[in-house]
C-alpha cells in the first residue's frame, strides 16, 4: 500500500526501517512514515484517528500559501481588532497614520523616496501603540479578576508565538495578535496570566483557563487557522 485515500486527502506511506510512526504534513501533501511489517489495518486506524489533525494542517497550509504580500498601496486592506480597515493614502508635511472609521489613513510626503517602505513603518509603528494600550489594559483588568500579578508586561515580535509567561511573571505579548477579533485577544491574555498559576499546560492550567474564558477551545482554534493572516 503506497497511498492511503481518506476523508478528503491521499497520504503516501513510506515505510522504513524506522521504529515510530509519524505523520507529515508538508505543501499541502500528506506522509505517513511507518515501519517496513507496519500492518495495513493499523495504518488505516491511524489515519483515521489522525484526520482533523491532517485536515487542519492542510487548511493551515493552504492559506499561508495564499497569502499574498502586501504591497502597501491605496485601496489594500488591514486587519485590526478582528475588522478589516482600507488604507488610505494622502500627500502632507508629516508622515502620520490614523485610524478613522472604517480607514487607515496614511500621511506620506510627496517627496518620499519611497512611500511603500514608509508606509510600512508608519503601520508596524502604529499597531505596536495599538498592541501596547490593548493589551496592558486588558491584562490589567483580567489579572484583577484571576487574582495574579505579573511583574511586567512587553510587547515585542515573535516569530513562532503568541505570548508567553516567565517563572517569574513577566508577560510578553506579540503585537501581532492586535489584529485579531477582542475574543481571541482576551483568550491570549487569559491563557499567559493563568501560567502564573499553572506554569505548565497541565488539566489544572486548563481549568483555569476555561474559568475565565469559557470557549477558549474555539479561540484556541480559530487563532490556530487564523494566525497566519495576522501579519504585515
Amino acid at each position: 500500500m503506497n497511498f492511503i485515500h481518506a476523508n478528503g486527502f491521499t497520504a503516501e506511506v513510506i515505510r522504513s526501517k524506522r521504529r515510530s510512526i509519524a505523520i507529515k504534513v508538508s505543501e499541502a501533501k500528506v506522509y505517513i512514515l511507518v515501519p517496513e511489517l507496519l500492518d495495513n489495518a493499523t495504518i488505516n486506524t491511524i489515519v483515521a484517528k489522525k484526520t482533523r489533525w491532517i485536515k487542519t494542517k492542510l487548511i493551515l497550509q493552504q492559506s499561508v500559501a495564499n497569502l499574498k504580500p502586501k504591497a502597501f498601496i491605496e485601496g489594500e486592506h488591514f486587519l485590526y481588532l478582528g475588522q478589516d480597515y482600507v488604507l488610505r493614502i494622502i500627500t502632507g508635511t508629516r508622515s502620520t497614520l490614523i485610524q478613522q472609521n472604517n480607514e487607515l489613513i496614511a500621511t506620506v510626503s510627496n517627496k518620499s523616496p519611497d512611500p511603500a517602505r514608509l508606509i510600512n513603518s508608519l503601520l508596524l509603528t502604529w499597531y505596536k501603540i495599538q498592541a501596547d494600550l490593548i493589551l496592558k489594559e486588558k491584562t490589567h483588568l483580567y489579572s484583577k479578576r484571576i487574582g495574579v500579578s505579573p511583574t511586567d508586561v512587553i510587547i515585542k515580535s515573535f516569530k513562532a508565538r503568541w505570548g508567553s509567561c516567565t517563572i517569574h511573571g513577566v508577560i510578553h505579548y506579540n503585537w501581532h495578535i492586535i489584529m485579531a477579533p477582542e475574543a481571541i485577544i482576551d483568550y491570549l491574555v487569559v491563557h499567559e496570566l493563568c501560567h502564573i498559576l499553572h506554569h505548565n499546560h497541565s488539566p489544572a492550567f486548563w481549568s483555569a483557563v476555561a474559568t475565565y474564558c469559557p470557549n477558549y477551545k474555539d479561540e484556541r482554534a480559530w487563532l490556530k487557522l487564523n494566525g497566519p493572516r495576522l501579519s504585515l
